[in-house]
Formats: structure tokens, C-alpha cells, sequence
């Protein structure tokens, strides 16, 4: 097992709301920021939302915004993502990420992330 573990992730109708959970272990006092991805069934894996966690800054996907809502706490290493009005395409596997680069602040890029949870299914029925 990483040092990021997600969770929260199942089957909900359309139109409700769902929160993940990732929660880090070990050396995350070096992580600068930490972010979620999604992978849907034959696609590429896209970027979601990130958060620096010094400031709390954060940046969406554009499609998702207004839905989608990533927040964290520091004092318990984790990041969370709220999501709202889902949607049937909105079902994916979504992963964690974090990175320790400083400079870097957001990247939306997944190489420039050098941790990984698992993933957790997140599947939206009509």
C-alpha cells in the first residue's frame, strides 16, 4: 500500500452528490499539492481538481466547475472531493495524486505526479 488511499467511491443515481476521500501516510509533510484524476472505461485519464496545500489554492477541470469542489485537512492529511449533480458521464475510476516539487504549484499533468492511490469506482446510473 502508498502513501495515498482513497475511498468513498460507489454506485449513485444521477442528480446526487458523493465525496472521496484520500487520505495520505508517511512523508506527506513534502507534498506541496495533491490532486484527483479520473479514468473512464477506454479513455485516457484526465485531470479533475488539485490543491496546494500550503495555501489552499486550487484549480478545476473547466467542465467541472461549480460541481466539483476539492478541499483539505492538513491536520488529518487528507484531500476530499465533492461532487454534485452527477452525471452518467462523471462515472470513472478517480485516483489521488500528490507531488513535493515546489514551483510546480498545479500541474494538470499526470506524469508531474510521483504518488498514486489505487483508485476508487465511482459509477453514475441514469
Amino acid at each position: 500500500q502508498g502513501p495515498l488511499v482513497e475511498s468513498g467511491g460507489e454506485l449513485v443515481q444521477a442528480g446526487n452528490s458523493l465525496r472521496l476521500s484520500c487520505t495520505a501516510s508517511g512523508r506527506t509533510t513534502s507534498f506541496e499539492a495533491m490532486a484527483w484524476f479520473r479514468q473512464a472505461l477506454g479513455k485516457e485519464r484526465e485531470f479533475v481538481a488539485g490543491i496546494t496545500l500550503r495555501g489552499g489554492s486550487t484549480y478545476y477541470l473547466d467542465s467541472l466547475k461549480g460541481r466539483f469542489t476539492i478541499s483539505r485537512d492538513n491536520a488529518k492529511s487528507a484531500v476530499y472531493l465533492q461532487m454534485s449533480s452527477l452525471k452518467p458521464e462523471d462515472t470513472a475510476v478517480y485516483y489521488c495524486a500528490a507531488h513535493s516539487r515546489r514551483g510546480f504549484n498545479i500541474p494538470t499533468t499526470e506524469t508531474l505526479y510521483a504518488y498514486w492511490g489505487q483508485g476508487t469506482q465511482v459509477t453514475v446510473s441514469s
